[in-house]
């Protein structure tokens, strides 16, 4: 008697169900673990304009719920894309209408430099040439015959 309530080692507890056999090989269930790394989801900005137009069309209560349910987004989401949107528009508004500067030259610095230093040099050559012209000339004052 013992032995019929006892569970022996490889036996079910249950009754196999219908349309199961117990010689079927299963597959391998699927890794129910969470990958390592998880992957952020980035949206093009075609699906964001897309998704912030129908936003700003919803009138009725609770329909902005349903489009960011039937999308899969949050509220947050929304309101970071507002503001995207309102940041590039003021920024194309924003622009100066004509030519573009034209890019300087990343050696116009360094010719600047060399530009102010050479005029540097030339007043002090100047002022060199003076004081010996002035010692080439005698003058009566300094006691010299």
């Amino acid at each position: 008697m013992l032995e019929d309530t006892e569970r022996r080692g490889a036996e079910r507890s249950e009754a196999p169900r219908s349309g199961e056999s117990s010689n079927i090989v299963r597959a391998p269930a699927p890794d129910p673990q969470v990958s390592a790394k998880p992957r952020r989801r980035r949206f093009s900005a075609e699906f964001k304009l897309e998704v912030l137009r129908e936003a700003d069309q919803c009138k009725g209560a609770g329909e902005v719920g349903a489009l960011l349910r039937r999308h899969g987004l949050y509220s947050s989401h929304l309101t970071t894309w507002r503001r995207e949107r309102e940041e590039a528009a003021r920024e194309r508004l924003s622009r100066k209408r004509g030519r573009k500067p034209a890019e300087r030259n990343p050696l116009s610095a360094r010719l600047a430099q060399h530009e102010a230093e050479i005029r540097r040099l030339q007043a002090k050559l100047r002022q060199a040439e003076l004081i010996i012209d002035i010692q080439k000339k005698p003058r009566p004052s300094w006691g010299s015959p």
